[in-house]
Formats: structure tokens, sequence, C-alpha cells
């Protein structure tokens, strides 16, 4: 896994935990990052489990089912609209067409054409993805870009970096890199992602900061904090309560 940057298979993304292949592996929990490590055993309730069962238990008992999870992302790349999702919804929770199409108020025909649809543009994507990964296997040579956080808002060319350019840029910007000191934040916007998707590693995952903490973080990092603080909002990298108390790294 690539920290924070790790791209979810289909089943990964299904299940709400990842296997990563390193030392004796271990499974980590998509969405607090919790490891649960092979060969080990993990008391969940009254019982005990091994890696995998422990991390599938965890998923469900701490955060919920993944469907739901997923329906709920402000993801960018879920594009469906309410009503696509009402209909998904009911197809999960086992519902017949007519069932469905009965609680919405339209035609059982309607359900059956959104369920063509549906079916349609899964196989659309998985097609796209079988081209796209074998491309990328023989693509040895090419520039790898820097990953887009999941959070990004209004993505456009300012997402287009390689990590070449990204190495360029901290270089340029930070005076040091452990402890994070930034020399000056940038005007241009795609200098500005980069830079604050740095600051973002500076936080825990799962964790609330009141307002006083995180300032004095970023203080730590650059003078002008208030700055950082406001773009590491804008941005999408960190989430806050409506009267500004709490802040909080949002999942990459």
């Amino acid at each position: 896994m690539e920290g924070k940057n790790k791209d979810f298979n289909i089943n990964e993304m299904k299940q709400g935990y990842a296997y990563v292949e390193e030392e004796e592996g271990k499974y980590i929990c998509s969405y607090c990052k919790k490891e649960f490590y092979k060969g080990e055993v993990y008391p969940i309730g009254e019982r005990f489990y091994e890696a995998e069962k422990g991390a599938m238990l965890h998923v469900h008992m701490e955060h919920g089912k993944p469907f739901e999870l997923l329906m709920k992302s402000d993801s960018k790349y879920l594009t469906l609209t309410d009503n696509q999702k009402q209909i998904l919804t009911l197809l999960e929770a086992g519902l017949s067409d007519n069932e469905i199409a009965k609680q919405l108020g339209v035609t059982p025909s309607t359900v059956r054409h959104q369920k063509f649809m549906f079916r349609e543009k899964a196989k659309q994507a998985k097609m796209f993805l079988a081209v796209y990964e074998l491309a990328l296997e023989h693509n040895t040579g090419g520039d790898r870009l820097v990953p887009i956080h999941s959070k990004a808002k209004m993505v456009d060319d300012r997402y287009i970096t390689t990590e070449e350019e990204k190495e360029k840029i901290l270089e340029t910007a930070f005076s040091s890199l452990n402890p994070l000191k930034l020399k000056h934040f940038p005007a241009k916007e795609k200098k500005k992602i980069v830079i604050l998707k740095k600051i973002s590693e500076s936080f825990s995952e799962g964790k609330h900061y009141k307002e006083k903490e995180l300032n004095q973080i970023l203080k730590d990092i650059y003078d002008d904090y208030p700055t950082l603080r406001r773009y590491m909002i804008e941005y999408g990298f960190m989430g806050r309560t409506d009267d500004c108390r709490e802040y909080w790294l949002t999942q990459g």
C-alpha cells in the first residue's frame, strides 16, 4: 500500500479493507487504517478471530456496511443521480422490480430500463479498466502522475503533476522536509496543491483537532498559518465543523 495514495481495487472497495503483502502481510481498514496482521488473532466481542475475519467484522461493526458507506461518499468519482442511488439502494435491499417501482412511483419497465443501463455502464467500465491496466503494464518509461486526493474540488489541469515535478516543487518551497518548514506559499495553484498535500501528512487520519491545536501545527510549518488553514479547507484536504471549532483530515 502507498499510504494515503492507495488505489483500492474493486474487491477491496466492496470489502472495506485491503490486503498489503509486505513482511508477514496485513489487512488494513479503508476507513480508519486499523491494521490486522496475518498470524495474529483479534478479540471482537466475546470471541477471537484471525486477521482477515477480524478486519471484515471491524469494518461492519465500527463503520457500517461498505455499500452504504460507498453510497454516502462525496467522492468526485461517484457520479450517480439521487434517483439512481435510490434504485441501487432498493436493489441492494433485495426488493423486486415491482416493489421498487411501487416505492418510487414509476413503472416496473422504468426500473428494468435503469437496471439495463447500470449493467451496460458496468461492462463499459470493466472493459476500460482492462485496457487501461494492460497499457500501463507495458508503459515502463512513462512519467508517473501524482494521485489526486479523493476529496479534491474543481478537478482540472491544476492536478496534472508528475512525481518528478512534485519533488522539484517540494525542494524549492521547503527549507526542510523534516520537520516541515515552508519558505513561501506560491501563487500558482498547481504548486499550492503539491505543498498542501505534503502539509496534510502532518495530521493523523481519524483525529479531530481543536482550532488552537491546528493553528499551532500549521504555524510551526509557516508563519502565515491562517492562509494554510484556509487553503487546506478550500482544496478539500481537511474538513471542519460549522462553528470552526474542530478540524480533521479528510480521507485521501
